[in-house]
């Protein structure tokens, strides 16, 4: 019978199998922030890397070890003695112990047979435990192999002393009917030990499956941030530990304020970005546009949202466009001290539906100045106008941007030197709006939206003014100068006309 007091243990793994994911490679001094970052996060056990794979890989887990943190630090290692002495050699206290189970792993991978993966199994425990390690024991691609050969093989490790069992579902092929079934198979054969769950989402049911596992009678799951990994990665952190908490009334100790934060931290520190439309940490995952929507979520958020965005560290946000309704517009109108009449209210909607008829992208700063042609107030106007900007970029050039500003009336021209185009175009802009109006770049993203040469590729920008106050904004199109420089004016112009109307009020 189930205890649903007892709280769920987060094995994060994000710095091992996370790490695994194509494309990704960090340094250990990288290793060890996003260590600190997700021992803040409240995870309990931080599966550091996998030990015998490099020098670096053996620093930066050393380095983890004797930092203090709250969490288990564990490596990863092969059921075989070079692999655990590296573990040990890293001053590990905790290690990852796995060996395939399945035939087709067995047949072509590690050329054995049950018997003597058995063997070098219950070899592997023991030789970890008598060198005063704590154990957990995987057996790799477990939900393809025989189930029978499961049973006793976690029945065998557990009776040579290893502290958890763990069932990787390794290439993400299971249901959750069956997890269920493999997980009942395993706590009735190993009473009192421990077992986690660690799910690959090549089918998208990585978490799934996880929460299936603990619904059956595990009691860890194996989790990365943003679900990093493998192929299609593994069971994600934030969707888990949400899920867990909120349909099912588990307990755990993660700090689900700090989730959107690390999620962010992790994602520009790996370089692998997240999907606008993912679940929990996704830019647009509390993001509203249609009218029904968003009248639904002005009178009680809970229409059209199942969570308030502040427990998981987030704030939502309204954008116009075609779908856009009254009620909306009037909030994001609302929220700079703008009030219309009822009729203005409509016109400045309708005239917003126009532009975005025509598949244009309104800004929050062009909503504004719609707001002010319609209610005849050179307040709501941009406070910068960019009027030209020229680049000066290629093979053996130093890029160089040239940009005229208007404000007030007055045109300001400055140039600056950059890594690359867009650098040199946003610090010539910085250079003058950022200095008038005490702005500075907090963060600049780049996603391809489309593929091709010719892809679309979105832009987000965040500037921050001296008072600490941060500003967003988004900027597609085909031509990544043109929208990075659209959309760092776009935030600069939000920013300042905040602080404008906000004074007058």
């Amino acid at each position: 019978m189930l205890d649903y007091t007892d709280k769920i243990r987060i094995f994060d793994t994000t710095l091992r199998d996370g790490e695994q994911t194509p494309g990704i490679s960090i340094t250990p001094g990288q290793k060890v922030q996003i260590a600190v970052k997700l021992d803040e996060l409240g995870v309990d056990a931080i599966e550091a890397g996998f030990p015998i794979v490099s020098l670096g890989e053996m620093e930066a887990i050393k380095t983890i070890t004797k930092i203090g943190l709250n969490a288990e630090v564990y490596g990863l290692a092969r059921a075989v003695q070079t692999d655990i002495d590296a573990a040990i050699n890293c001053d590990l206290k905790y290690v990852h112990i796995f060996i395939a189970t399945s035939d087709i792993h067995m047949q072509y991978k590690l050329k054995m047979n049950q018997e003597q993966v058995r063997e070098k199994a219950v070899w592997a425990v023991d030789y970890a435990k008598k060198h005063g390690m704590q154990v957990e024991f995987s057996a790799e691609d477990a939900t393809r192999s025989d189930r029978k050969f499961v049973r006793e093989i976690f029945k065998a490790v557990a009776a040579a002393g290893a502290d958890r069992l763990d069932i990787p579902d390794t290439v993400g092929y299971a249901t959750p009917q069956y997890i269920s079934q493999l997980v009942k198979d395993v706590v009735e054969a190993t009473i009192n030990v421990p077992v986690s769950m660690h799910c690959h989402d090549d089918f998208g049911l990585a978490v799934a499956n996880t929460i299936s596992g603990i619904n059956a009678g595990a009691s860890s799951a194996h989790v990365t941030i943003n679900g990093l990994g493998e192929r299609a990665g593994n069971a994600s952190l934030e969707e888990f530990v949400m899920a867990l908490q909120c349909l099912y009334n588990r307990r755990h100790n993660i700090n689900t304020e700090l989730l959107y934060e690390t999620s962010k931290f992790i994602s520009n520190v790996m370089g692998i970005i997240v999907q606008p439309n993912k679940a929990i940490i996704g830019e647009n995952a509390f993001g509203h546009e249609s009218g029904i929507h968003t009248h639904g979520i002005i009178n009680n958020p809970l229409t059209y949202e199942p969570i308030s965005p502040e427990i998981v560290g987030r704030k939502r946000w309204l954008q116009a466009g075609k779908h856009a309704g009254a009620h909306g517009i009037k909030a994001m109108l609302e929220d700079f001290g703008i009030e219309p009449t009822n009729e203005q209210l409509h016109e400045i909607v309708e005239k917003q539906k126009n532009l975005a008829d025509k598949g244009k992208a309104i800004t929050t700063a062009e909503l504004l100045s719609i707001a002010g042609d319609v209610m005849h107030n050179s307040e709501f106007e941009e406070r910068f106008k960019l009027y030209d900007c020229h680049i000066i970029t290629g093979m053996n050039i130093t890029p160089t941007a040239v940009v005229r500003l208007n404000t007030e009336g007055k045109d300001f021209i400055a140039s600056e030197i950059g890594v690359g185009p867009v650098d040199a175009a946003l610090k010539a802009i910085q250079k003058i709006a950022g200095e008038m109006a005490n702005i500075k770049i907090r963060e600049y993203r780049l996603d391809s939206i489309t593929g091709g040469s010719d892809a679309l590729a979105e832009v987000s920008v965040k500037v921050e003014d001296k008072t600490g106050n941060v500003v967003s904004a988004r900027k597609a199109g085909e031509d990544v100068v043109v929208a990075s420089v659209q959309a760092m004016m776009d935030a600069i112009n939000k920013t300042v006309l905040r602080k404008v109307i906000y004074s007058k009020n």
